[in-house]
């Protein structure tokens, strides 16, 4: 008897340690939305298998799962506002995961994620039907959290055909680091890129993300090393996911028993290698091996080792057009930050034949065509009279002193700039300080005599007239929002335009 009691006390004392790291972590908020009932274009089958894989996942990981399908423009806001909400009232430690599986588009250099009653037949409907990336992001941040993760399985082909030979492929690059710290973001595929949707019941992404998320005490960014090298191997190379993160703190999906594995903590500074000390690594690896550490690792210093070691095909023509790709796109969203004529100008000479060339001339001709604001306040008030005359005002000698008020004085009716004169009048002279009165008699004494001093004369002002100027404040927008909005609003994520 004893003895079974025993073996039951270290079974529970074994399943509460190791539950304990994931009880003492912090609340864990999750929003999960697939959108596969598109109305206007095909239906996607698999975003909506998807949704419900991640939901059973991340509720098996301890989070607390709100699901979400087929929304409308409306219905997604509302669930962003919603999901918000949540966040703050479980406090400033929680950990907010955001899964959204569905059509994603970039529409001059902006990413918006699509609701299911779109129905666009310009590329300037896309900003009014559809939910800025941008918004969501701002919209987490404005919430104090620990940590913000956002997974996007949103980059699949463009299904509109009045827009999809305009606008640009996939999504553009966003860089977590602008924006608040604590932040991870990760894309189905890189930037500028299209992801497919599968054969299966899920995504490629979908499938190698739900496999790396599962395994016990394996941290955030190691996780998305391997999703990235199983779906470029699922896709034989057509498509690598891409990730940015901007963490401070270690995350894992599944906590471990090993409490210094699975408390988050401070993450150590991991410095970055340079191309010669990735082609020092790479020298001499099989070919395979070599591509699987460069995928995994996804930076751009360890692609540019690999194309100078290797060029056989497969491996070294992927690995060239990812480099390829990942410089467009980061040159697009260095042109897009800036947004002048000479910034998108500078893009085309670098890339003049690209599915960008038509956006960036596009913009060019909005940037162009739009009002023409001084910028200089100085140019503005060089053209305003001085408000201060250039010598001071006579003052009549006989005018009493002390403060007066300028706005109760009447100026001078003229019919000219030069004021004319007039004739001053003497004025009786009074003691400067008359006698006071001790107390009011009660009847009046007819010797007692009160003598009042007349008001002093107006002054008169000779010289030229006085012009009070307000300050002037001249705002700049930039930018070239649809319908004349050329505003940049506080955004803890730039962008060019505010819609």
């Amino acid at each position: 008897m004893f003895r079974h009691a025993l073996r039951a006390a270290l079974i529970a004392g074994g399943l509460l340690a190791g539950l304990a790291p994931a009880l003492a972590e912090s609340s864990r908020l999750a929003l999960v939305i697939g959108q596969s009932a598109y109305r206007s274009v095909t239906p996607l089958p698999n975003p909506a298998n998807d949704a419900n894989a991640m939901a059973k996942m991340l509720g098996e990981s301890g989070f607390e799962v709100t699901t979400a399908a087929d929304l409308s423009q409306r219905d997604l806001n509302r669930e962003v506002g919603d999901f918000a909400a949540k966040i703050a009232s479980k406090g400033p430690d929680t950990v907010a995961l955001v899964f959204y599986a569905g059509h994603g588009l970039q529409i001059d250099g902006e990413n918006y994620l699509v609701p299911v009653d779109v129905d666009p037949r310009r590329e300037a409907d896309i900003p009014l039907q559809a939910v800025r990336l941008n918004d969501l992001l701002n919209t987490l941040n404005a919430v104090p959290s620990r940590m913000r993760i956002l997974l996007l399985d949103a980059c699949r082909n463009n299904p509109f055909p009045s827009i999809n030979q305009s606008a640009g492929r996939g999504l553009a690059l966003l860089d977590t680091k602008s924006g608040a710290p604590g932040t991870f973001l990760s894309y189905s595929t890189s930037p500028g890129a299209e992801a497919e949707d599968g054969s299966g019941a899920n995504s490629p992404y979908t499938t190698a993300l739900l496999q790396a998320a599962r395994e016990p005490g394996l941290p955030i960014e190691e996780a998305f090393k391997r999703v990235r090298v199983a779906v470029n191997k699922a896709t034989e190379g057509r498509q690598t996911p891409w990730d940015s993160s901007s963490l401070t703190e270690d995350f894992r999906f599944v906590a471990t028993s090993d409490a210094s594995a699975a408390n988050a903590g401070p993450r150590p500074v991991i410095a970055k290698r340079s191309v010669d000390e990735w082609k020092r690594s790479l020298q001499g690896k099989p070919i395979e091996a070599a591509n699987e550490l460069i995928v995994g690792d996804g930076s751009v210093e360890a692609y540019e080792a690999f194309v100078t070691l290797y060029t056989a095909a497969p491996y070294g023509p992927q690995a060239r057009q990812w480099l390829d790709l990942h410089n467009r796109m980061a040159a697009w969203n260095e042109a897009v930050l800036i947004n002048t004529v000479a910034s998108y100008q500078g893009f085309l000479d670098r890339y003049p034949d690209s599915d960008l060339t038509a956006t960036a001339r596009k913009l060019i001709e909005r940037l162009r065509n739009r009002p023409v604001v001084t910028p200089v306040v100085a140019a503005a008030n060089a053209a305003i009279p001085a408000v201060v005359p250039a010598t001071p005002p006579v003052v009549p000698a006989n005018a009493t002193t002390g403060p007066t008020c300028p706005c109760s004085q009447t100026p001078p009716a003229r019919k000219s700039e030069t004021p004319k004169r007039v004739e001053e009048k003497p004025v009786r002279k009074r003691d400067e300080d008359p006698p006071k009165r001790a107390s009011r008699p009660s009847r009046r004494d007819p010797d007692d005599v009160v003598v009042y001093a007349p008001p002093p004369p107006p002054r008169e002002y000779y010289g030229p007239p006085v012009r009070v100027v307000p300050p002037v404040s001249i705002g700049i927008g930039i930018g070239g929002g649809y319908g004349g909005g050329y505003g940049r609003g506080p955004s803890n994520y730039p962008t060019r335009r505010g819609y």
